[in-house]
């Protein structure tokens, strides 16, 4: 049996992120991944992409992986456009008039991992346990034990659910899970457009849905995120691609001209979910696997990222003081933090989605009206570009700029 002392169960963006934020602390990490990842990314853009705000990109920054990242395919957006189809609600964010020089960047979420899979995968402290299944896992008083399905048995002082929203591990711990089904299927695809993008967001919503075009690192290629009732996602999925570009074209108000799907389309259900605990005696739950919430800010992935930093700071501390790792009482401390951070992220998320659906002429107004007051009204947009690229957020290690 391999002892260690974290034992992270998921080697996604964030499972990695933690791993690589560990990683010098004088700990032994191990990493459980079900599926190594390709040794290069391909030459299309993958269609699962995330906006990484400010707080991430100074995370990513401290690990020693955002120069790699840039380096290969990211697109920083300078500005973002809202608007409500057929009507005058509408809102622009423009970062120089808030003193920034962009206001979060677009990337695949491949081309995070890729970067954040060589960082763990360079380090001697970290074993990367690629392709393996969790089995069992037993909790003892002190540590937890895990056995593999190819028989290989590991304990951990802590282990950490990092395997997103349908947790293994949170599942085997019976921590008790909150949902709400949106009601929403999401529709990703790549599409081309006949005008360039000028490095700007934008987000229009109509009368059934949310449609989101996101900048790639290509001037013509966007990144689609379409919000729709579970029966015409489908719909929509099974356009043939003329169609389907006709129907993109007339709900985007044709802002970019002609509409072309350059890759496949692909749709996930939107269910906002949420752990009644974020930690338990050897457990700490990050990512997906302690909430998921709706795409219509693209905050899932800064969400998980801030996990990670909050729970790296707490276990470097307990591992400087000779605390133990996985007492909950130490544990509650970081489960306090990011419960309180996710509880209002879904509040947030849930009202937008609630204020923004359906046509309802009343509601419309309000939203509408509400729209142009943030617009134009004095510091209203200063404020939410701040609190959107998560500065008001963060752990003390990365509100330290030296």
């Amino acid at each position: 049996m391999h002892a260690y002392d974290v034992v992270i169960a998921g080697g996604g963006m964030v499972g990695l992120s933690l791993a690589c934020g560990l990683s010098g602390s004088g700990l032994r990490i191990a990493v459980i991944e079900h599926q190594l990842p390709a040794d290069e990314l391909p030459a299309e853009p993958e269609i699962r992409v995330s906006a990484i705000n400010a707080a991430s990109e100074r995370f990513l920054d401290r690990l020693g992986v955002w120069q790699d990242v840039v380096a290969r395919r990211a697109s920083p957006y300078t500005s973002m456009d809202v608007w409500d189809r057929d009507s005058f609600g509408k809102i622009t964010f423009r970062a120089d008039d808030c003193g920034y020089s962009h206001l979060g960047h677009i990337v695949e979420n491949a081309v995070i991992h890729s970067a954040l899979w060589r960082k763990a995968n360079a380090a001697a402290d970290i074993t990367l346990l690629a392709p393996a299944k969790l089995k069992q896992v037993a909790w003892g008083e002190n540590e937890a034990f895990i056995t593999l399905e190819d028989g290989r048995m590991l304990s951990g002082r802590l282990l950490v659910g990092a395997d997103g929203a349908h947790s293994w591990l949170r599942q085997q711990a019976d921590v008790p899970l909150t949902f709400r089904d949106y009601g929403h299927h999401a529709l990703v695809a790549t599409v081309e457009t006949d005008e360039a993008h000028g490095d700007c967001a934008r987000q229009v919503f109509h009368a059934d849905g949310i449609l989101a075009f996101l900048p790639l690192w290509q001037s013509n290629l966007c990144s689609i995120v379409w919000s729709l009732p579970p029966e015409k996602a489908r719909e929509m999925q099974a356009l043939d691609d003329d169609r389907f570009n006709h129907q993109l074209g007339i709900t985007f108000d044709a802002r970019l001209g002609r509409c072309r799907v350059v890759s496949e389309r692909r749709i996930f259900p939107l269910v906002a979910r949420y752990a009644r605990s974020f930690a338990a005696p050897q457990l700490a739950l990050v990512g997906d696997a302690a909430h998921t919430i709706h795409p219509l800010a693209g905050q899932g992935a800064n969400l998980g990222f801030m996990d990670a930093a909050c729970l790296i700071a707490e276990v470097k501390r307990l591992q400087k003081e000779g605390k133990d790792l996985g007492n909950y009482f130490y544990l509650r401390r970081y489960e306090r933090s990011r419960k309180r951070s996710a509880a209002a992220m879904l509040a947030a998320m849930q009202g937008f989605k609630t204020l923004f659906d359906g046509d309802n002429p009343a509601k419309k107004l309000f939203r509408d009206v509400g729209l142009v007051l943030a617009d134009t009204l004095p510091g209203v947009k200063p404020h939410l570009v701040h609190q959107a690229m998560g500065l008001h957020d963060l752990p003390e290690w990365l509100n330290d700029k030296a």
